[in-house]
């Protein structure tokens, strides 16, 4: 399979840049595109990994409709106690999800900020979409190895 020779000699070629870029003192994150191809992004190109321990969200604006809705916990929280402490009953166990809500509005506003940032960043630079699979093994990269998958390899 010709493709699959042309594939690894791209990814060879990407991955040799990345390694002079990286030697060079630059910030580079290696990752898969969204078509599959292998590219070495600068850092400030890279928003969040979705489904990286971190977001299941994939897009700036998908983050910015989790920090409304940890916002909306957040408002609901204060009113709550601010009402609780207005009547003289201090209700102080409403200030976990209070806590939790300023925490998580901050955190996720964070996230989409700078997936919006890395989203200009990849159109103005003509950078292609990473994938949402995350980082890619570099061990499995090493210039020339013998690739099990490769045409005329033996296992």
């Amino acid at each position: 399979m010709v493709y699959g020779r042309e594939r690894f000699a791209r990814e060879d070629a990407v991955y040799a840049e990345h390694k002079r870029a990286v030697a060079a003192g630059e910030r580079r994150v290696l990752r898969k595109t969204s078509t599959g191809e292998l590219h070495s992004y600068p850092a400030d190109e890279i928003g969040f990994t979705p489904g990286g321990g971190q977001a299941q969200v994939s897009t700036w604006w998908g983050m910015a409709i989790v920090c409304s809705v940890l916002g909306m916990l957040f408002l609901g929280s204060l009113v709550m106690l601010i009402v609780t402490l207005l009547r003289g009953h201090g209700e102080w166990g409403i200030l976990f999800p209070l806590l939790m809500g300023a925490f998580g509005v901050v955190y996720t506003f964070r996230l989409s900020r700078d997936e919006y940032r890395a989203t200009q960043l990849r159109k103005l630079r003509g950078s292609p979409k990473p994938s949402s699979s995350g980082s890619v093994d570099i061990n499995l990269l090493e210039l020339g190895q013998n690739r099990g998958e490769q045409p005329g390899a033996s296992r």
